[in-house]
């Protein structure tokens, strides 16, 4: 029985894209007789067995980043010994994304032991606007093309991804796409009223959704600037925004200063039981990315339940969705053209509905994650066979 290292900077129950991708291939994997050593860094409420055939081991970490909306882990020397002794005793080593230093040592202690060492890359460049911008650079040019160039086979969510990582010295003989998956069965369309009174969401405003960690690369600044124009002429339109992160206090403070808190609601965390609910509430589903994208899950959740989606130019978002077919694509950083996107949605329903429609079949006909998993198990085999 094939015994897989999977190495990631957050595990659930910690929650972001990286962290539900990994849970998902687990499951699967585990279904299909792999045993996974997960290696990830300690948090609160972790469980060292989340899953049949999932061990979690969790070593000791700085999280100094996560001040500044950055989620990135710094080893301590205790991990190491961790480490060597998990990826000693496994027959391949997964990790997941290039610039941490968990897959750092993962693919030097890779080497070390003989395994082969995979990696998958989700994000693109992420434009922060700020300092933090060197500090990425720095990181990609050390790290990030160190990981790149051990790996025995790289892995991107999106053709955007792979461009990404070719400009930073990829192999692109050893580089190919993969897109992840959904839950077709959970994620899929539901009664719109059953849905909001389960919620506690009105019965007859219009809602438009979205789902984000509250961070500047994830475009929650473009989001309510849009709200705020579209809120000037429409005032049954309800804005409900899913999430939580360091960026909290200065969007509350934006809503406020534009004077819309009865056109925003600010959700919270949502756990994932009920994400399919605040989804099928929802009439519309805005993805307002700035930069850093590689193809986000939320994106397919929102079309699997056939919701018609506005998204921003971001990352590998154009290879899922076609302009005006299955989503609405604006540029990104531009509240003007995202409001415009939503109000001609939000006065023709009829177009809604045929894109919401068209969203939902585009998704479920190509996207799952045993689809997803079958692909990765081909990789595995040509390492463990």
């Amino acid at each position: 029985m094939p015994r897989i290292c999977l190495v990631t900077h957050f595990f659930p129950p910690h929650m972001g894209g990286i962290e539900k991708v990994a849970y998902e291939q687990c499951k699967r994997l585990t279904d299909a007789g792999y045993e996974i050593d997960v290696l990830t860094s300690k948090v609160k409420g972790q469980q060292k067995h989340p899953a049949k055939g999932i061990r979690v081991f969790a070593y000791p970490s700085l999280k100094i980043a996560e001040r500044f909306g950055v989620p990135y882990p710094i080893l301590t020397v205790q991990a190491y010994k961790q480490f060597a002794q998990v990826i000693k005793n496994c027959d391949l080593v997964h990790a997941h994304g290039h610039v941490y230093m968990s897959s750092y040592l993962a693919g030097k202690l890779a080497k070390k032991y003989k395994k082969p060492f995979i990696v998958t890359q989700h994000n693109t460049w992420i434009d922060y606007k700020s300092w933090l911008n060197t500090m990425e650079n720095i990181n990609d040019l050390t790290i990030g093309k160190s990981v790149l160039k051990s790996a025995d086979r790289i892995l991107t969510v999106s053709n955007e991804t792979k461009k990404y990582v070719l400009r930073l010295g990829a192999d692109k003989t050893k580089t190919s796409v993969m897109y992840n998956g959904v839950d077709t069965k959970f994620f899929c369309a539901a009664n719109r009223t059953e849905s909001r009174q389960k919620l506690g969401l009105p019965k007859k405003r219009k809602i438009v959704f979205s789902a984000r960690r509250l961070v500047y690369k994830n475009g929650l600044d473009t989001l309510i600037e849009s709200a705020h124009i579209v809120a000037k002429d429409k005032h049954d339109v309800l804005f409900v925004v899913a999430g939580k992160g360091p960026s909290r206090k200065l969007i509350e403070d934006r809503i406020k200063e534009l004077g819309i808190a009865n056109s925003i609601m600010l959700a919270g965390f949502v756990p994932d039981e009920l994400l399919s609910t605040y989804y099928n509430a929802a009439d519309y589903f805005v993805l307002p990315s700035a930069s850093g994208e590689g193809l986000p899950l939320v994106l397919f959740e929102a079309m699997s339940c056939g919701l018609p989606v506005v998204a921003t130019r971001v990352g590998g978002t154009p290879e899922i969705v076609t302009h005006m077919k299955n989503g609405v694509l604006v540029p990104a950083r531009n509240p003007r053209a995202m409001a415009e996107a939503l109000s001609k949605l939000l006065e023709k329903e009829g177009l809604g509905k045929e894109i919401g429609e068209a969203a939902k079949q585009s998704i479920q006909n190509k996207l799952s994650w045993e689809e997803n998993v079958r692909q990765l198990k081909e990789v595995y085999n040509q390492f463990l066979a």
